[in-house]
């Protein structure tokens, strides 16, 4: 007998719609699918037809539940989420034992993919060059040492998901990549052909330093101004993790002091920045609406994962992507 299964989610269409391309009907093949989607603003007018519920398929606007929405669905089982970070939501489900899995190594892709052509960009040159040509209108504007990719140094804070993926595309290029991270062993290091270095260090020697560093109480405003006053001459620092790590103010005061340096800037805190916010002016600070995870086309590759780690449960298989305390624990 198929088990019961619900999907449950709210967000905009606007960047495509994650079960699409036959990933609903895919669902409703494997289960005894509730033909509603649920949301929080609705949950009590669905709660008495999802008794009998044991899975859940979920992806951006889960709810987080409560002691009433556990009364409810006392059958549940497990929940398949079909994007990335699940702190929002998690605790509740993992302090009872409910199976949770997240397509967040999946959502990893895009992310990775978008840090890579920063980090080529930026290691052109392209960005300052673009401010200095503006500004000279002469071909003088490229006349500043730029490293090109033969050689050159990345450092990669945060070797969780995204760094990993990252870390893996660079292996195309001759650059070197060095690794802060206070969990990053000698030998997984090694695997990864990474250099293990200090904060410091990271900032002092890479023309460009990536921020992976999830986002936990310890990590928030980590990222000072004498990190970034000890970057070398041209480089970039990229932020596609959290706004939280950055002491902003301590960044625009680099940023006025070195208008040789970049910071790429994909994430803030607040989110989004106050109207007023210098980050918006800074001609040296480029500011995105965090576009790095997935969209358009290829939202359905969360679906894929979801669908695939519910057949391996539903098998008895092991999960690849499953969210446990301790995963929870370290999570961004």
């Amino acid at each position: 007998m198929r088990p019961k299964a619900a999907m449950f989610h709210d967000y905009p269409p606007g960047d495509g719609d994650v079960f699409g391309a036959g990933r609903r009907e895919r669902i409703a093949e494997l289960t005894d699918l509730y033909p509603a989607v649920v949301t929080a603003a609705d949950f009590d007018r669905h709660a008495a037809a999802l008794a009998e519920v044991e899975v859940i398929f979920a992806t951006w606007g889960m709810i987080r539940f409560e002691d009433r929405h556990f009364a409810a669905m006392p059958r549940l089982r497990a929940v398949f989420y079909a994007a990335g970070n699940v702190k929002a939501f998690a605790t509740p489900l993992v302090e009872r034992g409910i199976v949770l899995v997240s397509a967040w190594e999946t959502n990893a892709i895009p992310v990775a993919e978008m840090c890579l052509s920063q980090i080529l960009l930026s290691l052109r040159g392209y960005f300052r060059s673009v401010r200095r040509y503006r500004e000279l209108r002469t071909h003088e504007a490229k006349g500043f040492p730029r490293p090109g990719v033969n050689g050159a140094t990345v450092g990669m804070l945060g070797m969780g998901k995204i760094g990993t993926r990252l870390t893996a595309l660079l292996r195309d290029y001759p650059l070197r990549v060095i690794a802060y991270d206070p969990f990053l062993t000698a030998g997984r290091a090694a695997a990864l052909g990474v250099e293990p270095v200090g904060l410091e260090e990271a900032f002092r020697r890479a023309a460009v330093v990536c921020n992976h560093i999830p986002d936990l109480p310890d990590t928030r405003g980590m990222l000072r101004g004498e990190h970034f006053r000890a970057m070398p001459d041209g480089a970039t620092f990229v932020n596609t993790g959290r706004g939280a790590q950055v002491v902003e103010d301590d960044l625009l005061a680099v940023l006025r002091e070195r208008p040789d340096l970049t910071a790429l800037v994909d994430v803030t805190w607040p989110e989004p920045p106050a109207p007023g916010s210098p980050l918006w002016d800074l001609p040296n600070l480029v500011i995105s609406p965090h576009i790095g995870g997935t969209i358009g086309d290829e939202v359905v590759r969360l679906a894929d994962t979801a669908i695939e780690e519910y057949e391996a449960w539903a098998a008895g298989r092991p999960l690849r992507h499953r969210v446990t305390a301790e995963v929870l624990a370290t999570m961004g």
